[in-house]
C-alpha cells in the first residue's frame, strides 16, 4: 500500500500539522536548550548539533513505532476472511487521515482520547528521559529525543493508525519516517527561536487550511483504485501449469 501518494500524505501531515507540535514539544526543546551556554544558544551553527540529535532520536522512535504498527496490521489483515483485505486497510488509512485533518483543523478532537490512553505508557517511559537532563552534550539530546518520541500525541497516533493499515512492518516504518521528516522544519526552526513562525503556525486559519489539505489527501486515499490481489497471479500460474500438461 505504500505508494508515492501515501508517503507524501504522511509527510504533508507532519509538515502541515507540526504547528500542533509547538504546544507539546516547545517546552521540551526549551528544556533542551535552557542549560546550554549562552554562546551556544545564540549561535545557530553551534546549536544545530543539539537540535539535530534531538530530532534524529525523536524520528527514530516514530519509525520504530511505525514498524511495530505495520507488523501488527499485517498480521490482522492476514486473518480477514476477504478476497482482497487490502481494500479494508486503505479505507482505514483514509478515514484516519480524515480524522487527522479534523484534529489538525480543531474541528473534532477525537484523537485526544488516544492521547489519554497513551498517557499510561508515557508514565512508565518518561522517568528515563530525565536521566538526559540537563543536556550538556549532543548525545544527551539524542537520548532525550529517543524517549520523547513516545510522548502521547494525537497527531502521531493518527499516522500510527495509517501505519497500522500500511500492510507491512517496512511500510509502517517508512510512513512514520516520512511523517517525522515533515515535522522537522518546524521543530528545527522553533529550536532556533523563530517566534514569528510559531505564532503564524498556531493561527486558527492556518490550522484550518492545513487540516483541509490533510482531509483532501484522506479522500484521495479512499478513492484510490484498489490494490491488485495476489490471487490473480496465483490463478495465472495455475493456468500456465494446466497449459503445460500433456
Amino acid at each position: 500500500m505504500t505508494t508515492e501518494l501515501t508517503l507524501l500524505s504522511a509527510f504533508l501531515a507532519g509538515l502541515l500539522g507540526s504547528g500542533h507540535c509547538i504546544g507539546m514539544c516547545g517546552g521540551i526543546v526549551g528544556m533542551l536548550t535552557m542549560n546550554l551556554s549562552v554562546d551556544v544558544r545564540q549561535s545557530f551553527p553551534r546549536l544545530i548539533p543539539y537540535l539535530l540529535n534531538y530530532n534524529i532520536g525523536r524520528i527514530s522512535s516514530y519509525t520504530i513505532a511505525g514498524i511495530l504498527a505495520g507488523f501488527l496490521g499485517e498480521q490482522f489483515v492476514g486473518w480477514l476472511p476477504l478476497e482482497n483485505p487490502r481494500i479494508v486497510a486503505m479505507w482505514v488509512a483514509g478515514l484516519f487521515m480524515i480524522a487527522l485533518g479534523l484534529y489538525i483543523g480543531a474541528w473534532w478532537q477525537f484523537l485526544t482520547y488516544f492521547e489519554k490512553a497513551g498517557g499510561f505508557l508515557w508514565r512508565k517511559i518518561e522517568p528515563f528521559g530525565r536521566r538526559f537532563l540537563p543536556v550538556k552534550h549532543p548525545l544527551q539530546a539524542l537520548g532525550l529525543g529517543l524517549i520523547w518520541g513516545w510522548l502521547p500525541c494525537g497527531l502521531v497516533y493518527g499516522i500510527l493508525f495509517f501505519a497500522l493499515a500500511s500492510g507491512s512492518a517496512g511500510n509502517g516504518g517508512l510512513l512514520m519516517f516520512a511523517f517525522g521528516l515533515g515535522t522537522l522544519p518546524m521543530l528545527l526552526t522553533m529550536g532556533a527561536t523563530a517566534q514569528w513562525l510559531t505564532r503564524f503556525a498556531q493561527k486558527i486559519i492556518v490550522r484550518r487550511i492545513a487540516g483541509t489539505m490533510v482531509i483532501l489527501f484522506g479522500l484521495m486515499i479512499l478513492f484510490m483504485p484498489p490494490p491488485h490481489h495476489n490471487s490473480n497471479s496465483s490463478s495465472a500460474s495455475n493456468l500456465d501449469h494446466l497449459n503445460t500438461e500433456p
